[in-house]
């Protein structure tokens, strides 16, 4: 696990979020309020708790719009919450499985990388990826709706 760092989503693109900036379709985020289950911040990647207002918005994990750059919804707390900083896998990580594909450096899918591994493999599949020298990231993905879950870099 020391290999691999998971990243949340920028304190400053989160903060601009909560203050009225547009999500990737040009959108404000709508809000709601978690029910407790299934709505994982991607900002502490933690669960939201039941009850808690929380920000519902498209987003694109890349830097611009290209073909490869997959845009889709995801959960942020609503009100302040810091930034993932912890070690192993975060806590929203809690499905059976995951999408995990590996990006080269002008965010460009490298294909053969796209895999479903069980949560155990997560860390050793992004590893394998990472050590690769044409793979500059990992994006992982829920293996049934799609979703961005995080970004995993290499530790350094």
């Amino acid at each position: 696990m020391d290999q691999i760092k998971f990243l949340p989503l920028s304190s400053d693109r989160v903060s601009a979020l909560r203050s009225g900036g547009r999500d990737a379709y040009d959108c404000l985020p709508e809000r709601s309020v978690s029910d407790g289950a299934g709505n994982p911040c991607r900002h502490c990647l933690d669960f939201i708790p039941q009850g808690a207002e929380m920000l519902i918005l498209a987003y694109r994990p890349f830097d611009t719009a290209q073909p490869y750059a997959e845009t889709g919804p995801i959960f942020l707390c609503a009100e302040a919450c810091d930034a993932w900083s912890g070690q192993g896998l975060p806590p929203m990580l809690d499905s059976p499985d995951y999408l995990l594909k590996g990006y080269t450096a002008d965010q460009r899918i490298r294909y053969g990388t796209g895999k479903i591994v069980a949560k155990a493999e997560i860390a050793s599949y992004a590893a394998d990826l990472l050590a690769r020298e044409e793979i500059s990231f990992v994006d992982v993905r829920s293996a049934r709706n799609n979703c961005f879950q995080a970004r995993i870099v290499r530790a350094v």
